[in-house]
């Protein structure tokens, strides 16, 4: 810190209580926010936002993903493994393949926000 500057801080433990109560009031519980941000870390990974906006287009299979992500087929099931584990893909068999979707609107609409924010 340089000599110049300073540190704000609160004399008090908080000064606005009805602001401070409400705010604690609203905020969810910490297991909510705990799966919140496991939700956020899958989006951290870019093959896993390339496999959903694959899945935007169409309901594909695992081969049809690798070969367009030029990615082994290995590789895609490991990726999809955990958008399953997160809800956010779903998958119906049709005899020996697997296809894979969106599993709601609610993927789209969070990545078009996270698209939308990033274009800004």
């Amino acid at each position: 810190m340089r000599p110049d500057e300073t540190i704000e801080c609160c004399e008090l433990m908080y000064v606005h209580k009805d602001i401070v109560e409400k705010v604690r009031e609203e905020m969810p519980d910490e297991e909510e926010l705990y799966d919140l941000a496991e939700l956020f870390k899958i989006f951290g990974d870019s093959t896993r936002i390339k496999i959903l906006y694959l899945l935007f287009e169409s309901e594909m299979c695992v081969c049809d993903i690798a070969q367009l992500l030029n990615m082994t087929q290995s590789a895609i099931s490991h990726q999809l493994r955990a958008l399953k584990q997160s809800k956010l893909v779903k998958y119906r068999r049709e005899g020996k393949t697997v296809f894979y979707s969106l599993a709601d609107g609610h993927v789209r609409t969070i990545i078009d926000q996270g698209m939308e924010h990033v274009k800004e």
